[in-house]
């Protein structure tokens, strides 16, 4: 397998930007977070940002395998698409949560993104397996993510 290594990092500074940029818009949010009420299983502070640089490295390393399968131009591009949405959604949802604590309106806009991602999911598996299987954490990431967005709405209305 020939790397296309500039096509490589660039796809992996696509999401960690997006992530990054939403982490520096969504202000002291994680400051705030925690003082409010969590739900069993919280994980400590200093594991969001690990588990996120993670996420978003997997997922560059996905988009690239798509970008570069050999797929039609049309599957890859639609594909490519909703991938790039799921990233927007994903931008907006930590502002939502952190900088607004908005936690009712952020879990509803969590459930676009978790069906968004397995929209991605899909068609990246469509085109290179390997690609869909990298998306996988991303899915239980924020499935979890879930679980404690609705269960601090819940402990702190």
């Amino acid at each position: 397998m020939n790397i296309k290594w500039k096509q490589l990092l660039i796809c992996i500074a696509i999401p960690l930007a997006v992530g990054a940029l939403s982490a520096l818009l969504s202000g002291d949010g994680m400051a705030e977070f925690a003082t409010v009420n969590q739900p069993p299983l919280s994980p400590p502070a200093w594991l969001f940002p690990v588990v996120w640089t993670i996420l978003y490295t997997l997922m560059g390393i996905a988009s690239y395998l798509v970008l570069t399968s050999g797929a039609s131009t049309d599957k890859t591009k639609k594909a490519l698409a909703v991938y790039g949405i799921q990233l927007a959604v994903n931008f907006f949802w930590s502002i939502i949560f952190f900088r607004f604590s908005m936690y009712l309106f952020a879990f509803f806009w969590l459930i676009l993104l978790w069906l968004l991602i397995i929209v991605t999911m899909v068609r990246f598996y469509r085109i290179k397996e390997p690609a869909g299987d990298l998306i996988v954490p991303y899915l239980l990431w924020v499935t979890f993510a879930g679980y404690l967005n609705f269960g601090i709405y819940l402990l702190n209305r």
